[in-house]
């Protein structure tokens, strides 16, 4: 037993113990998605964290610790994003016919996403300081924490809700738009991607590269349109 201990001290302190734990981890929640015939309930993303946390927890290891790994695949994350100009590209005559749709689509969505989430707060008797840090919860993590930030919330807060907004999103967001009759892909793609950012945007391109193309340039406009509309409406308000 004193030598399981002394091997798991060592490998804890390894940062290729926790990139390796993140990789598998995803690979077993992508395993599982794909037995489930790509159900957007069996998310990947949702299964990966959900296994990593309980190790985490159940080996009482520091967020700080596993990071020392786990920063190899969110150094990846600036490529990957900069890669959505890929599909992006590729639709870029059917993004252009659609342009005036496309800001009118985003701005509305990301107006929604604001005020709902500080209504919602607002119900709930949440703090300014809660209400602040959900506010931007529907644009991607680098841009919501920073406006978090300059606006006085918290940005560990914020990054939490932005997780769980675009897990959440590219779970149930299939369901919704099916259910309100919404089969355009391109139309699809601006509202998992105005909604979700990268998380939703992941979603689509394994589904479609229309959804994708129109996803990946929603998230990015959604960023924008937070960035500029947040701290407006927030002194407005408040």
């Amino acid at each position: 037993m004193q030598n399981i201990n002394e091997i798991w001290v060592y490998l804890s302190a390894n940062p290729l113990l926790h990139l390796t734990l993140t990789l598998l981890a995803f690979q077993l929640g992508n395993f599982i998605y794909l037995k489930g015939n790509k159900n957007p309930l069996l998310n990947p993303v949702m299964i990966a964290v959900i296994i990593i946390v309980t190790i985490l927890v159940t080996t009482k290891t520091t967020y700080q610790t596993y990071f020392e790994g786990a920063q190899f695949v969110h150094f990846l994350l600036g490529p990957a994003t900069v890669a959505l100009a890929i599909p992006l590209y590729r639709q870029f005559e059917k993004v252009r016919q659609s342009a005036i749709a496309i800001l009118v689509s985003v701005l509305t969505g990301s107006l929604t996403a604001i005020l709902s989430a500080i209504a919602i707060g607002s119900l709930l008797n949440g703090s300014e300081l809660t209400i602040i840090s959900l506010s931007p919860k529907s644009a991607t993590a680098p841009v919501a924490m920073g406006l978090a930030e300059q606006l006085g919330g918290l940005p560990s807060l914020t990054a939490v809700m932005v997780m769980l907004t675009g897990i959440l999103g590219a779970m149930i967001g299939p369901f919704i738009l099916n259910l309100l009759g919404i089969k355009d892909w391109a139309a699809r793609g601006l509202a998992i991607g105005t909604a979700s950012h990268g998380i939703g945007t992941a979603r689509a391109l394994q589904v479609n590269q229309v959804a994708a193309a129109f996803s990946g340039l929603a998230m990015g406009l959604n960023a924008l349109a937070t960035a500029i509309l947040l701290p407006v409406i927030w002194h407005l308000l408040f």
